[in-house]
C-alpha cells in the first residue's frame, strides 16, 4: 500500500521542470499583458483588479492544462466544476474581454508545452496593440456631445444656427419642448478634437442670448477617450 502511495505521488524531473518552465513562462507573459493593458488603456473604466487578473489567470489555466493532459477523467471534472462558477462582474468594454482571452490562451499554450508558439504569438499581439494605440486606431476624430439650451419666450433659431454655422459645428437637432414661454432644445453637436477651446467659446457666445437661462453640454458617452 505505501509502495503505490510512493508511486502516485512520484513525478518525474522532465514533467517537474517542464511544469515549472511553463507556469513561470505564463506568469511573465500575464506581466507582459498587463503591462500592454496599462499602456493602451483608454478611458475611465480603468480597474487595477482586473489587471492583476491578467497576470495571474494565465499561470492557473496552464497549472489547468498540465492536471489534465491525457487524462480523460479530470477534464470531465474540471467541465463540472467549471459550470458551477458563475462570473458576476459584468466586462464593461469589449476591449477587456479581448485581454483576458489573450491571457487564457497564453496559459493554455504554456500548459501543453508550445512555449516557442505561446511567446511569438505574444509579442506579435502585444505589438499590434502598441501600434493601434500609437496611431490612435479607431479614435474618431469628432467628438460627440450633446447641447442643452433652457430659456423662455421666443426662441432664438436664427442667432443660434449662425452661431453654430459660424463655428463650423454639425448640428442635429434631438427634441425641441415648450412649456408655456419655457423651453428646451436639445442638439447634438460633433466637435473636432483639434480645438480644445472650442466649447469654451460656444458656451460664452450662447452666455450673451438673454433669452437663455441654462446652457449645459453633455459628453454621451459612457467611456470617454483620454
Amino acid at each position: 500500500m505505501w509502495q503505490a502511495s510512493k508511486e502516485l505521488v512520484t513525478v518525474s524531473p522532465e514533467l517537474l521542470s517542464r511544469f515549472v518552465i511553463g507556469v513561470l513562462l505564463s506568469t511573465a507573459i500575464g506581466l507582459g499583458i498587463a503591462l500592454v493593458y496599462k499602456y493602451t488603456h483608454r478611458g475611465l473604466s480603468y480597474e487595477a483588479t482586473f489587471v492583476s487578473s491578467l497576470v495571474v489567470i494565465a499561470p492557473i489555466v496552464a497549472c489547468v492544462m498540465f492536471f489534465i493532459q491525457g487524462n480523460l477523467v479530470l477534464s470531465l471534472g474540471l467541465v463540472g466544476s467549471l459550470s458551477i462558477i458563475r462570473f458576476r462582474t459584468p466586462i464593461k468594454d469589449s476591449r477587456d474581454m479581448v485581454f483576458l482571452f489573450w491571457s487564457i490562451t497564453a496559459g493554455l499554450g504554456a500548459g501543453t508545452n508550445n512555449l516557442g508558439i505561446v511567446i511569438i504569438a505574444s509579442v506579435i499581439i502585444a505589438g499590434v496593440f502598441v501600434v493601434m494605440h500609437l496611431a490612435n486606431y479607431g479614435i474618431p476624430k469628432k467628438a460627440e456631445y450633446v447641447l442643452i439650451v433652457k430659456g423662455s419666450g421666443p426662441y432664438p433659431a436664427t442667432q443660434i444656427d449662425q452661431l453654430l454655422a459660424g463655428l463650423k459645428l454639425e448640428a442635429y437637432l434631438r427634441s425641441h419642448e415648450v412649456k408655456g414661454e419655457e423651453w428646451e432644445r436639445i442638439i447634438e453637436l460633433k466637435l473636432p478634437k483639434a480645438d480644445p477651446d472650442l466649447i469654451d467659446r460656444l458656451t460664452n457666445s450662447l452666455g450673451g442670448y438673454e433669452q437663455l437661462t441654462s446652457v449645459s453640454i453633455l459628453a454621451p458617452q459612457l467611456v470617454l477617450p483620454l
